[in-house]
């Protein structure tokens, strides 16, 4: 059995080594569909981003714009049917999103708010990420929404996205993670969305579809190891790699326009009672 690395907050072991005696030991060529950057012990945020670029060698490159989670809305892979029918203003959002704003809403199930305030207290404020509110947020705050592009600075080729989301009242990070696209074993293109933790990170990876209205349906909804899910990943004290995938948890992100106005809900659950839910007004 793995051990998790010491040298690190006891908050941190723990829940790593959690991982170990429930997860599955992975092998790195098997699941390079699942493999993305770890972050360090000593906080994430922007260290996160400076250090990843030194250990890639790349270069942090926030100048460009028209900066989008997408390099083109065909990384999706969707098929042409569905394609056709996706909301234009959507896809401009996701091929161009350094140039909107955005206003979060936040609506909490009571029953998982104490569970949201104990990850805040021991995790989320320490390491600054996943900083997710834990009042209410019915008037809506406003996020800074920064795209930061890593390069190879011989062939000026983009290597990584991330995307980096505060609170524009306070500067607190609320999301700090690596955007990409990757191919599932069965062959279905997902969204992947990386969030660095200590030792490693919590991976989120969607299905995409798109709905009646042209909304585009971001879905982690699978059973097993393999699908789309939430899964958290480590490296143990050896340098093996580990992988705990959540079947309990689900992220379903619905990103519609109407009247050029666009909006996003994001419903996260747990055993299938909604914990937490998300409304993003996203204006150009």
């Amino acid at each position: 059995m793995g051990i998790a690395r010491k040298n690190q907050s006891i908050q941190d072991w723990i829940t790593q080594q959690w991982v170990i005696l429930f997860g599955q030991r992975i092998d790195h060529k098997k699941h390079q569909w699942l493999l993305g950057p770890f972050g360090g012990t000593k906080g994430i945020g922007i260290k996160f981003v400076e250090q990843l670029a030194k250990d890639e060698s790349l270069v942090i490159d926030r100048q460009r714009k028209n900066q989008g989670l997408l390099d083109s809305i065909l990384n999706l892979g969707l098929p042409e049917t569905e394609l056709k029918k996706l909301s234009p203003n959507v896809i401009d959002f996701y091929e161009n999103t350094s140039n909107y704003n955005l206003l979060l809403k936040a609506k909490w199930n009571p029953f998982f708010k104490i569970f949201g305030t104990l990850v805040k207290c021991v995790f989320s404020r320490r390491i600054e990420q996943l900083n997710v509110p834990i009042r209410n947020l019915e008037d809506g705050s406003g996020l800074t929404n920064e795209i930061i592009k890593l390069v190879d600075s011989e062939s000026d080729e983009i290597k990584r996205t991330i995307w980096l989301r505060t609170f524009k009242s306070t500067g607190q990070i609320v999301y700090s993670g690596v955007y990409e696209t990757c191919s599932l074993p069965n062959t279905q293109i997902c969204i992947k969305a990386i969030f660095p933790l200590p030792n490693g990170n919590a991976t989120v990876i969607l299905t995409p579809s798109v709905g009646k209205n042209g909304e585009l349906i971001l879905d982690s909804s699978g059973q097993r190891i393999g699908d789309s899910g939430f899964y958290f990943l480590l490296k143990d004290s050896k340098g093996q790699l580990w992988s705990k995938f959540i079947k309990s948890f689900k992220d379903k992100l619905v990103v519609s326009s109407e009247n050029d106005r666009i909006t996003a809900l994001q419903t996260l659950t747990l055993w299938n009672l909604k914990v937490l839910e998300f409304e993003y007004k996203i204006k150009k």
